[in-house]
């Protein structure tokens, strides 16, 4: 027997299980096939190889010498190509989610129901202010106040509207002035140089030409944290500040507004996980839509 054919790594399979069944039949039993396609597969891998891995006889297969030492290796085969099916499923129930600093605890107390719709799916939530690089795979899907990259599928979910806010200790101190949009004497807590070109940074930066910047963040949960302390006005999220009972809103207007997107890549196959996320994130995003647009009933003092 001559090598000729070129080898086909699947009849390794075949052969595998021929020779843990010891037999032709036994081998279709295990594979769900006819016990002729076992045969002809076994067939084909030893005419690729040019020389014979088992004997037929009456009582079953046996091994020749090369069919002794070609076991394990086909053994080793199998268990590597179980893994990398196993690590593509897992990769397959990942969905990865980035989401700007602060929206997580929109999403995180929902998560039961995704994992009710999506049994096995596994969602990994990041935020920051720092916008993740779907083309290098940092994130499967990403929200986002603007969208720039033209390869980018987007999908608008919402209007978020932004207002000023202080605690009441600061306010004590340094009460409003009469146009609450004038921040002249005033303390303010601003946003790092980063997102200067953001929409709340556009709009508060030309206003803190008479205020004291007291500090920069990039991050929304410090400058909650920060205001909250004292330290000084901000602009902030309404969805985050109305629902912090130490802040205090200076106006019912919404100050700033803008859409909210979901955006992935162009190329990206929409798996049913990613879907299954797609659908629970607009899902979220709408049952909260105006407290995201600063839909605001002034509190009682």
């Amino acid at each position: 027997m001559a090598a000729g054919d070129e080898l086909d790594w699947n009849d390794l399979r075949y052969f595998l299980s021929a020779a843990r069944e010891g037999s032709l039949a036994g081998a279709a039993r295990a594979l769900g096939v006819e016990h002729t396609t076992v045969g002809r597969r076994l067939n084909a891998l030893e005419r690729a190889l040019g020389a014979p891995l088992v004997v037929r006889a009456p009582a079953g297969l046996r091994l020749t010498l090369l069919g002794q030492k070609l076991l394990p290796l086909a053994a080793e085969l199998a268990e590597g190509v179980e893994r990398a099916r196993a690590i593509v499923a897992m990769e397959r129930s990942r969905v990865r989610l980035a989401v700007p600093s602060g929206f997580s605890r929109l999403f995180a107390p929902e998560l039961a129901r995704l994992a009710a719709s999506a049994p096995g799916l596994a969602l990994e939530l990041s935020s920051g202010a720092r916008p993740v690089d779907l083309a290098r795979g940092e994130a499967d899907l990403a929200v986002r106040g603007a969208v720039t990259d033209p390869d980018l599928i987007a999908r608008k979910l919402c209007r978020l509207g932004w207002s000023l806010y202080a605690s009441s200790g600061y306010l004590a101190r340094n009460p409003a002035n009469d146009d609450p949009t004038d921040l002249s004497g005033h303390a303010v807590i601003g946003f790092d140089r980063s997102l200067s070109q953001g929409h709340a940074a556009l709009w508060l930066e030309p206003r803190c030409r008479g205020a004291q910047i007291v500090m920069r963040s990039r991050e929304m949960v410090d400058l909650v944290a920060a205001t909250r302390s004292g330290a000084g006005l901000a602009l902030l999220p309404c969805f985050l500040a109305d629902e912090d009972h130490s802040l205090s809103r200076l106006t019912p207007d919404v100050l700033v507004s803008h859409d909210l997107w979901l955006v992935y890549r162009r190329e990206a196959r929409l798996s049913k996980e990613l879907r299954a996320v797609v659908h629970f994130v607009v899902d979220v995003v709408a049952e909260h839509a105006p407290e995201l647009a600063g839909a605001h009933v002034p509190r009682s003092e």
